[in-house]
């Protein structure tokens, strides 16, 4: 049996990778006024700014603002205007006001799976920015329990089991990064049902779960998160959905 089904919010309920992926390239146009962007390798030095800086900053639009910041200084040699500085923080401020899409078929999926499930919206970032995009989804009133955390580990996760009164074997998590969503649960005994989003940012793309994990259900669309989720409850060997 599966007690409770845990939900990812950015790219598995509504779309906001490619709100960033635009802002990047927005940067790169931004930079590319002062510098030869490909010589520079911009993309590159931005991820690794952005890798430095969440352990302080966190995830989010407004980490990725500020580490665009950084970034765009260091490549620059600090020679960047002003007015280019108020530039790149009003990209962060767009994808701070993004619209919140959901992903189509996904509400009708929540909704069957809501029927039969405990389901918990277990998501990462900016808590303002999160809790905007948890309203406006529309989807609220359908989750048991809604946490927004600074990490998705093991630690995040097995603390919202606990809180939650369920044993790993009997929690399954949907979502689109393997890294976040699927490899700590599967770490602790729990069902991994993953939904590959179209793009990923680099940092998601970094894990360890190997193809065919038996505790790892892939789907290709909301329509099949059901009887994913139904797989997991039998308790068999996972495969592709």
């Amino acid at each position: 049996m599966i007690d409770l089904v845990g939900f990812d919010g950015d790219d598995t309920l509504w779309h906001s990778e490619g709100y960033y992926q635009h802002a990047g390239a927005e940067f790169e146009r931004i930079v590319g006024r002062w510098i030869d962007v490909a010589d520079a390798e911009v993309r590159s030095r931005l991820y690794a700014a952005e890798r430095r800086n969440l352990a302080l900053f966190g995830y989010g639009a407004k980490s990725m603002a500020l580490s665009m910041v950084e970034a765009a200084i260091e490549l620059t040699d600090g020679h960047i205007a002003a007015t280019d500085i108020h530039a790149i923080i009003a990209l962060g401020k767009r994808v701070l006001e993004h619209p919140v899409e959901l992903l189509p078929g996904i509400r009708d999926a929540v909704a069957a799976v809501a029927a039969c499930h405990r389901i918990v919206l277990i998501t990462k970032g900016d808590l303002f920015h999160q809790e905007r995009k948890v309203a406006q989804s529309g989807l609220a009133d359908l989750f048991h329990r809604i946490e927004i955390v600074s990490e998705k580990d093991r630690h995040s996760y097995a603390r919202v089991l606990a809180e939650c009164g369920v044993e790993p074997a009997r929690f399954a998590m949907v979502g689109n990064s393997m890294r976040s969503d699927i490899e700590p649960v599967v770490e602790l005994g729990a069902w991994g049902v993953h939904m590959p989003y179209h793009v990923t940012w680099a940092h998601e793309l970094e894990h360890g779960v190997e193809g065919g994990h038996p505790r790892v259900v892939v789907v290709d669309s909301p329509a099949r998160i059901v009887a994913a989720i139904e797989h997991c409850a039998r308790s068999g060997t996972p495969q592709a959905a």
